[in-house]
């Protein structure tokens, strides 16, 4: 089986901006969601083949080391953005990964135009950032949020590897 190399589904915005025309024209169904996906586990594994079941193709927006930083503090992110991408890059339910600076990702949501935006079921569309929120009604995208997979953070095992290092 030939497997595609995952750097090469890395892409800037603009040229996944372009992708997405494409999928457009030939009535293909974009699936967007975003986060930091520091340390993979199964939680982020169930959550993405959810996702990317309810279209065509599932591009997900990684935030980038700056952004990880700004918004988990200075011990984060564990894994570098580049490797973060790779990694995701590396699962069937992705097709591709952009990279976005910004703490909240509204400009590349207004770029893309999904047609279907998926967070994790501990989110609400009144917990949704309001600037994300406001692109993504701006083009008509579904929102859906996924059942939460309970037991599964990377919070919880940052703290499980600490908890373990300190006996």
């Amino acid at each position: 089986m030939k497997i595609p190399d995952p750097k090469y589904c890395i892409l800037p915005l603009s040229e996944a901006v372009k992708w997405r025309e494409e999928l457009r024209r030939s009535g293909r169904k974009l699936v967007v969601t975003n986060g930091c996906f520091d340390l993979m586990h199964r939680g982020h594994a169930s959550y993405l083949r959810q996702a990317a079941a309810l279209g065509d193709e599932l591009l997900v927006l990684v935030n980038s080391d700056a952004s990880v930083r700004a918004l988990k503090g200075d011990t984060r992110p564990l894994v570098s953005a580049p490797d973060r991408g790779y990694l995701l890059c590396s699962l069937k339910a992705v097709s591709r990964v952009v990279i976005f600076d910004a703490p909240r990702c509204a400009a590349e949501l207004a770029a893309l135009r999904p047609d279907i935006y998926v967070k994790a079921g501990d989110y609400t569309v009144e917990s949704l950032d309001p600037s994300e929120r406001q692109a993504l009604e701006s083009c008509g995208a579904e929102i859906v949020f996924t059942p939460f997979s309970d037991g599964f953070s990377t919070t919880g095992i940052i703290e499980k590897i600490r908890r373990t290092m300190q006996h």
